[in-house]
């Protein structure tokens, strides 16, 4: 329930609510509508969060316009930060809540402290004021952390308060710069909203004079704001790495941030970030289902997981959901097209292997398999997706005819470390046993952009030592160049055997924070006899500057075990 004396109480804590003060505690309960906010809690005291904030939307008769545009740039998922600006100060920020859900689930507003006195919105609200000690402060910035962490979105008005009259019009006052470093913490992208909206001349008048006073008539303003409507202007994402790599100051963003908020509410203002396209929103999981059962299943695993071999359809929701999956996961590496789906016109005639979770209703992963033989006869070299960033030479291109070119395999992050990269290798060895003229396996394993510069030196540098192919050649269009420096230092350390040189090079990488790509060593320790050959390696400007290693595989030297697991067992359980 509200109650004026205690919110009055733990704001202004020397405040006398004394026999005399009591005029002002009355005076105060009115302001805040208390017994009408109250009202509105009892009559729906089983609600909870999401559910009591839509009654009470509709108990104002409080609507949003929001064009299609605007709506399609909300992601549907992953850790999101969402600025805006703060005009009306009360049912701007439930109503963006309510527009953020209409989209995802987990959407949280950082609340001051009166606002979070509404008990059944406390779930949805994240406290923080600034009147708070540092300690209070303290768990507030951690609160918000953690949901970023867990993968929520977090609304956060960056003023601190509601915008108020200048000579420019109704503005926001100086952004705080908390939201610029808690991004850079969380490395989540930035998603600026504008609001059109405003209160009446009143509470400007009154701000003007006194903002004290203009603060307590925004409750007041909140009951003015019955059956009308407001304007949400969504911009594009930014991407962390934009402010991370920029040499202003925490401040000077955050100030930056203000006008790109701004001018999202002005036709013809230029934008001042640099931002990616919104993945588009998931189609519906039924559908998704019913399309994919169509194609041919492949097997199914001990957990209950279906392996299906997917060729694309026409308005076939099965490739649309893969190339969302496809680019939110990559960017989850700081991979990724930067496009609102990674889909190109290898999807057309490339098959798809394609895990699916029936319970969860939901793809997993998938891997991409071009038909050697097929492609070869139909488009000739230039209809591989590796001839986009390698040169594939004649000698190369004769095994062609009897390959098959991997790619574009993703496991959604949620299910990373539940051997759902292993299931899609059961369903490439499934095909494979129907395939017996196919000798080699072949295409681009990536390493992300993001890696320190030295630790993409020593990866590719250790795999050009230990498995440079004698087979025939291919050469990178955008060719990675190891420094001078490093050279030396592989042609020293990593000349001994596998194993031995790996554990140096796991050493070195520890030292930098990351790891081996984990396609790297698992198509190496596919193979007996250096059966996996890394061919060239090339800088791919269109998937985020990562790096793309062309590597071969020779089937007649996978592992006695892995042929025995991948390729001679039958799946159908």
């Amino acid at each position: 329930m509200i109650d004026a004396e205690r919110i009055l109480q733990e704001t202004y804590p020397d405040f006398n609510l004394g026999k005399h003060n009591q005029l002002a505690v009355k005076a105060l309960k009115k302001l805040l509508h208390e017994d009408d906010f109250n009202e509105v809690i009892d009559k729906n005291r089983h609600l909870r969060g999401y559910a009591f904030l839509d009654k009470l939307l509709g108990y104002f008769n409080f609507h949003y316009q929001v064009s299609n545009q605007s709506f399609s740039n909300i992601p549907s998922e992953g850790r999101l930060l969402i600025v805006a600006n703060h005009p009306i100060g009360t049912l701007d920020g439930l109503a963006l809540v309510k527009l953020i859900r209409s989209v995802r689930p987990d959407v949280r507003i950082v609340a001051n402290r009166v606002l979070s006195h509404m008990e059944p919105l406390q779930s949805i609200f994240l406290p923080v004021d600034v009147l708070s000690d540092k300690k209070a402060l303290k768990d507030s910035y951690k609160a918000m952390l953690d949901a970023l962490e867990n993968e929520e979105a977090v609304i956060i008005f960056p003023a601190g308060e509601v915008s108020r009259i200048t000579p420019k019009g109704i503005r926001d006052g100086k952004w705080q710069n908390g939201f610029v470093k808690l991004a850079k913490k969380a490395r989540c992208p930035i998603l600026p909203i504008h609001i059109k909206a405003k209160n009446s001349a009143l509470f400007y008048s009154m701000s003007t004079l006194y903002k004290p006073l203009g603060t307590m008539l925004l409750v007041k303003e909140m009951f003015n704001k019955k059956d009308q409507e407001i304007k949400f202007v969504v911009g594009a994402p930014i991407p962390y790495t934009v402010i991370e790599g920029s040499e202003q100051s925490n401040k000077q963003l955050s100030q930056r941030f203000r006008k790109h908020v701004l001018n999202l509410g002005k036709k013809h203002k230029p934008l001042l970030f640099d931002t990616v396209a919104t993945v588009v929103h998931p189609a519906d999981t039924k559908a998704i289902k019913k399309a994919l059962f169509q194609s041919r299943l492949l097997g199914e695993t001990r957990d209950g997981k279906k392996i299906f071999l997917y060729r694309f359809q026409d308005d076939c929701p099965v490739m649309q959901e893969i190339a969302r999956l496809r680019e939110l996961t990559f960017r989850t590496v700081e991979e990724g097209t930067g496009l609102a789906l990674d889909l190109d016109k290898f999807d057309i005639y490339y098959s798809h292997i394609v895990l699916w979770d029936d319970q969860a209703l939901d793809i997993v992963g998938a891997y991409r398999i071009g038909e050697g033989p097929k492609i070869m006869q139909s488009h000739g070299i230039e209809g591989f997706y590796s001839s986009t960033l390698f040169d594939l030479h004649t000698e190369f291109a004769a095994l062609l005819p009897f390959s098959l070119e991997l790619g574009r395999s993703f496991v959604q992050p949620r299910y990373w470390g539940q051997h759902s990269l292993e299931y899609l290798w059961y369903g490439i060895g499934a095909y494979l046993r129907e395939q017996p003229d196919i000798k080699y396996l072949f295409g681009p394993v990536s390493i992300s952009n993001a890696y320190p510069q030295l630790a993409k030196e020593l990866i590719i540098g250790f795999y050009q030592q230990q498995f440079g192919t004698e087979l025939p050649q291919a050469t990178a269009k955008t060719p990675f160049i190891i420094s001078e420096q490093c050279r030396q230092f592989v042609a020293q350390e990593f000349n001994g055997d596998y194993s031995s040189s790996f554990k140096i090079l796991n050493s070195e990488l520890r030292k930098l924070g990351v790891k081996v790509p984990t396609l790297y060593k698992q198509y190496v320790e596919l193979c007996v006899d250096k059966g996996c050959h890394f061919i060239d390696f090339n800088i791919d400007p269109d998937f985020n500057n990562c790096i793309d290693s062309l590597i071969m595989v020779e089937i007649d030297k996978i592992a006695p075990k892995k042929r025995q697991r991948y390729i001679e067992t039958t799946l159908l359980h």
